[in-house]
């Protein structure tokens, strides 16, 4: 049975899953099990080493042990970096080929190598035009493309994220939360994007020493920015990355109060 969250005005809809670069050491067999164990119900698989880019057969193999688990592709991951990785040797149509076997809805890519204090003017406009190109290519095999909410590239702050956004208007993105950024800073970060958002990835990081917690000990935050993503409909998948120590055995409590978080939704 699915387990979601439902607002009657606005109808979200929340699906607990799991980044499997959070263990990338542990196979697409081991990491299914472990996700299908805990009552997770998708997987934004990785392009690094999971489903490599360009290992079609690998997709198909990703896809069925996934659909056979009753698990969903929640996005691929893919270390693409629009207005680089095309002249460093990664075309994006290897990276959409990829995609399309393993089912995925959107492919997650980078906004560039540099931050938003960094880059220059061209350097933005080469961002945003291959984004609008790659967006395009996309669309023709009906995925999307989203950004990565990441620090040391244009989505690190929230005027140029949105900029970005506003420059191409076929790409969605995903957020997390800035650990360095107050909780006030964070959720108007994510207000200024909902209207684009796909999927959120769920951690919990001291913002002194970027330690890795218990996701419970987020609980204050992280049932505010769930709130707000809540009251702007649609579906979302809410995706485990960064356990604590990077242990496979800290995933049960964390999917737990996740699924809790779902469960006692408003």
């Amino acid at each position: 049975m699915r387990i979601v969250a439902r607002m009657q005005d606005a109808k979200a809809t929340f699906i607990p899953g799991l980044v499997s670069i959070t263990f990338r050491k542990l196979s697409p067999e081991q990491i299914v099990e472990r996700a299908r164990a805990v009552r997770l119900q998708s997987i934004e698989w990785g392009g690094d080493v999971h489903v490599p880019h360009g290992d079609l057969d690998r997709a198909r193999q990703v896809a069925k042990l996934t659909r056979d688990a009753g698990l969903a592709v929640a996005a691929y991951g893919s270390y693409y970096r629009a207005g680089g990785s095309e002249l460093e040797g990664l075309p994006f149509q290897r990276v959409l080929a990829t995609a399309v076997e393993l089912g995925a809805p959107t492919i997650r890519v980078w906004a560039g190598k540099k931050g938003s204090r960094d880059a220059t003017g061209p350097d933005r406009a080469a961002i945003a035009d291959d984004l609008k190109r790659i967006a395009d290519l996309a669309g023709g095999a009906k995925v999307t493309v989203s950004l990565e909410h990441h620090e040391g590239t244009l989505t690190d702050a929230i005027d140029s994220h949105r900029a970005l956004l506003d420059a191409a208007p076929q790409v969605k993105t995903l957020w997390q939360p800035p650990h360095e950024e107050s909780v006030e800073h964070n959720l108007a970060s994510l207000r200024a994007v909902l209207d684009r958002l796909t999927n959120v990835h769920v951690f919990h990081w001291d913002p002194r020493t970027k330690e890795k917690h218990p996701l419970r000990n987020g609980a204050a935050k992280w049932r505010q920015y769930l709130d707000v993503i809540r009251t702007h409909g649609g579906t979302r998948h809410v995706l485990l990355e960064f356990l604590r120590n990077d242990d496979p055995e800290q995933l049960p409590e964390d999917a737990a109060t996740l699924v809790q978080w779902i469960a006692e939704a408003k």
